[in-house]
């Protein structure tokens, strides 16, 4: 998810303003601050799921390659909608190079 987006619906905005901070400065803070923990079913607290799997998968890769964090956190901010496999996004129906016959009646792309 975006650090802001619209719903689906376009009734809300959504504002994660923690988007950009990692994980652990945030549990620290909030330890540092006393906030309270409140239980959640949403937050990916519960045992088992595929989140903490993940987040297996990245310490691990954190302790084998250090970096890559950074080179994915850069690859997240650096998107080209062509470089994406969404049609709604690029239409990559209609991408000719020079010279390259579209169709019948459109000719040629000069």
């Amino acid at each position: 998810m975006p650090a802001k987006y619209r719903t689906d619906d376009r009734e809300h905005v959504v504002i994660r303003p923690l988007a950009f901070c990692k994980e652990k400065d945030i549990e620290q803070y909030s330890g540092v601050m006393q906030f309270p923990i409140i239980p959640c079913n949403l937050c990916g607290s519960q045992p088992n799921l595929q989140r903490n799997t993940i987040k297996q998968m990245l310490r691990g890769w954190k302790e084998k390659h250090s970096g890559r964090f950074e080179v994915i956190f850069h690859a997240i901010q650096n998107v080209s909608p062509s470089h994406l496999l969404d049609r709604d996004l690029f239409y990559f129906e209609h991408l000719f190079v020079k010279g390259e016959k579209q169709n019948v009646s459109d000719g040629y792309v000069d």
